[in-house]
């Protein structure tokens, strides 16, 4: 990172992957260096894993960088990884520019649904993590993360292409070139781990298919650079807008103090649009005539594909490489990844599961990811229908002020209103409902309500996230207390269920961390005495007493040395993995 400008912040334009060459063993092996290939290296090394990454690229640009928002979901394992005011003080651009995700005829133009401003006292005041969303470029996640890794001691060596993979009954072995010199080397892993986007070479030289809808035209993300406009938008512009105007539509969005994300399109999928033609859609989404450098235009679609399987053997794909749908929180769903495999992964090389524990990373995060492509591709095609209904009804110049024009926005505010719905469901649903290493309750899967994208409810039942909480006066979270192990929260004076647990794991060797909440709050929303919920926050079982085989026969549930009954009868059914939305 370089020079603090005179708002602060960091300038983090261009990220340089380490020179140096990939150790000749490891236990993991990750490849690719963007944030889910560096949020699994975070993850595992907190875990005492060996891990090494390799990334063909030597660095990666602010301007090329996809992903900016991060749902409070995401934060929550920032905060895990101890790695949250890093990343707050990471910013690129002012954070009083954030307002909220503002609809709007352009920056400059008119605002067509109110949007709340932030407040230092009103409601909405942050209570604990759970509640905060951070925006900031990739390239900031990404240094955070190196500068991290770096401090305890982990191999990454940008230039390095991995070229092919064999496996045997005890690892792989991963040959890797110099994309320069032409050197190649034989890195020897337990795992792969393969984080290298959407045209992943590890999922290709894996053999692993992908499935979904293709796209049948296509979009352009572009970076403009302005020079200095605070005399039409002011020192501190929205810095996160969607557009919808008759040239421009889609997110306008600040990812410096200089560089904005602009969308273009759709366009059939041969058409190249001119710069200019580009420039001029830019122009149209800042709302006045302003001098404009494109810096990058990248092409995305609005699609779905999905990888066939997210494990095969000793190689797994997290992030692009797995899956790849409409934009809009992939990032959170690739680090989504990391936390379920990263605890398993630990788990399986520790010697305190099987293998076949890795099997649950396929059951649970698939499922789940169709469940949020499904609903993300429906989204953009409704809003797509939309703005096209709203274009036709037609949409006022900025200048014009009469009563008409006003009214029409007005039509317009309230026609986006219609159809604006929320993503509690996106963000924190993330139920594994057909899961072997889940010990669910009788009647469950079928009594349980369908998932939905706009709702969210704290749910303690085994599958879904452990609800979080303060647990002290001075702001410490249960998700702060439970860590990085398995943990049993105790929420009854019975502690018969505490012993049988502690012995057990103990008598295995198993990290176990016993919290006990006495808080009555507490003990509503979890609804019984006990809770074993694992590394990643989600609930494996609950229960006032121990089923038949104690705490021993529910670890071996949690560890994957037993398969669920319940997930055996549900695939004998032909449960699909799509799910239904």
């Amino acid at each position: 990172m370089s020079s603090l400008p005179a708002t602060g912040g960091r300038d983090v334009h261009t990220v340089r992957f380490p020179v140096g060459r990939p150790p000749a063993t490891v236990d993991v092996l990750i490849v690719g260096a963007g944030p889910v290939g560096l949020a699994a290296a975070t993850e595992l090394t907190s875990r005492g894993i060996r891990v090494a990454v390799v990334d063909r690229a030597r660095t990666a640009t602010l301007v090329r960088a996809g992903a900016m928002g991060h749902t409070p979901r995401v934060v929550e394992h920032f905060r895990r990884w101890g790695l949250l005011q890093r990343i707050r003080d990471a910013w690129t651009y002012p954070p009083e520019w954030n307002r909220g995700t503002r609809l709007v005829t352009s920056l400059a133009g008119h605002e067509l649904v109110p949007v709340p401003r932030p407040s230092f006292h009103g409601p909405g005041t942050p209570a604990h993590a759970a509640d905060e969303a951070l925006r900031r470029p990739q390239t900031v996640l990404q240094q955070v993360f190196l500068d991290h890794l770096a401090e305890h001691g982990v191999s990454i060596a940008g230039g390095w292409e991995l070229q092919r993979l064999a496996e045997d009954a005890e690892g792989v072995r991963a040959g890797v070139v110099d994309v320069d010199s032409g050197e190649r080397r034989t890195v020897r892993a337990a795992y792969v781990l393969g984080t290298d986007g959407g045209s992943s070479t590890t999922r290709r030289l894996a053999g692993i298919d992908r499935e979904g809808d293709h796209a049948t035209e296509k979009r352009l993300r572009l970076i403009v650079r302005t020079g200095d406009i605070s005399d039409r938008v002011g020192a501190a512009p929205s810095a996160t807008n969607i557009v919808f105007n008759h040239r421009a539509s889609g997110f306008l969005a600040a990812v410096s103090t200089r560089e904005w994300r602009v969308y273009a399109g759709p366009y059939p999928l041969v058409y190249e649009p001119t710069e200019e033609e580009l420039l001029a859609i830019g122009r149209a989404a800042f709302g006045f005539d302003l001098e404009l450098e494109l810096v990058s235009a990248t092409t995305f679609y609005h699609a779905t594909r999905i990888a066939t399987a997210f494990r095969r053997g000793r190689v797994l794909l997290a992030g692009d490489a797995a899956h790849v749908r409409t934009p809009g929180g992939n990032l959170g769903e690739g680090i989504g990844d990391v936390a379920n495999l990263g605890w398993k992964l630990a788990a399986v090389l520790a010697g305190h599961a099987p293998d076949t524990l890795l099997d649950s990373y396929d059951q649970e995060r698939r499922p789940h990811n169709w469940r949020v492509a499904e609903h993300s591709l429906e989204r953009s095609r409704r809003s797509q229908a939309t703005l096209a209904e709203i274009r036709a009804g037609g949409i006022p110049d900025d200048a014009d002020l009469g009563a008409d024009a006003v009214r029409r926005r007005a039509e317009i505010g309230q026609r986006l209103r219609r159809d604006h719905t929320g993503g509690a469901g996106v963000t924190f649903d993330e139920r594994y409902d057909a899961s072997d290493v889940i010990w669910y309750e009788p009647g469950q899967l079928a009594s349980e309500p369908g998932w939905r994208a706009d709702v969210y409810e704290d749910d303690p039942r085994p599958g879904h996230r452990a609800p979080d909480g303060r647990i002290d006066p001075h702001g410490s979270t249960l998700h702060d207390r439970i860590g990085t192990s398995l943990a049993l929260l105790v929420l009854t004076e019975d502690r018969a269920v505490e012993a049988a647990f502690t012995e057990e794991a103990a008598a295995r060797s198993l990290p176990l961390t016993v919290i006990h909440l006495t808080d009555p709050g507490a003990r509503t929303v979890y609804g019984t005495g006990n809770v074993l919920v694992r590394p990643d926050q989600h609930v494996a079982w609950r229960g006032a007493v121990l089923p038949d085989g104690g705490a021993g026969a529910v670890l071996d549930r949690v560890l994957g040395r037993v398969r669920s009954d319940a997930v055996a009868a549900r695939a004998a059914t032909g449960l699909p993995a799509r799910p239904a939305l």
